[in-house]
């Protein structure tokens, strides 16, 4: 099973006790979780050695990390010279962004990533929603790649989202083939940044606070909103299993 984190685990940014039994519940019942979410790769890091998952899909899909042992294996399909570069450029990009539109601070969790930078939208400040789509149209025509989730719009110049992602994970740490992973796998999310989840795997679910154009939406949707739709979905699809 793969998961969002931000409203749809986590519940205004904190992990429930009945969200983290879920975790364990659907854990023992046998089933390969892993989270697939925006947040950096530092989170990845922490995450993965805590939570009772095989590893993480940080930064919408461009770095994944998984438990080996006691030791946490990061994957990032760039080189380490391609990475520098990537950087670089994202670097400049920020800066004119930040010059251009003096509305966008960065997010809190920058200093975490690996490939990506965030602008904090609408988790500890709101900006308005035209100045996020002037930015992405500027960002964009500079070659990078915009994604936005329910808190953060992101920048990066890598091509992967959280689909491709967490499907390449799944081949590389557990073997298993896109098609397989497609129809094997269950995605949970809330926001428009899971929509290439959504679309990817046939057994796909919304939380109540689902955002997004209808042509995003999962297959599936909870009563319950952020976490509690998440409990919500885990007992259903335990049920299930018998």
């Amino acid at each position: 099973m793969l998961f969002d984190l931000d409203d749809t685990v986590l519940d205004a940014g904190r992990l429930t006790r009945e969200a983290l039994g879920s975790l364990y519940d659907l854990h023992d019942a046998g089933l390969i979780l892993a989270g697939v979410t925006g947040r950096p790769a530092s989170w990845g890091q922490v995450l993965t050695r805590q939570w009772p998952v095989s590893g993480m899909i940080t930064e919408n899909g461009i770095i994944a990390l998984s438990k080996e042992g006691n030791r946490i294996r990061v994957l990032d399909r760039a080189s380490a010279e391609e990475r520098r570069d990537r950087r670089d450029r994202l670097d400049q990009l920020v800066s004119d962004l930040r010059h251009q539109f003096p509305e966008l601070l960065p997010s809190d969790d920058v200093s975490g990533r690996l490939a990506d930078f965030s602008f904090d939208i609408a988790e500890s400040r709101i900006v308005e929603p035209a100045i996020v789509r002037a930015a992405s149209e500027v960002a964009r025509g500079r070659g990078a790649r915009v994604v936005q989730s329910s808190i953060q719009l992101h920048i990066s110049y890598d091509g992967d989202d959280k689909a491709s992602g967490a499907v390449r994970f799944l081949g590389q740490i557990h073997g298993v083939d896109a098609t397989r992973a497609r129809y094997r796998f269950a995605f949970v999310g809330d926001s428009e940044n899971d929509a290439s989840c959504f679309a990817a795997f046939e057994h796909s679910f919304g939380v109540a606070n689902l955002r997004g154009r209808p042509s995003l939406l999962p297959r599936y949707k909870a009563e319950g909103h952020t976490a509690f739709g998440f409990t919500e979905i885990a007992r259903a699809l335990l049920a299930t299993r018998g």
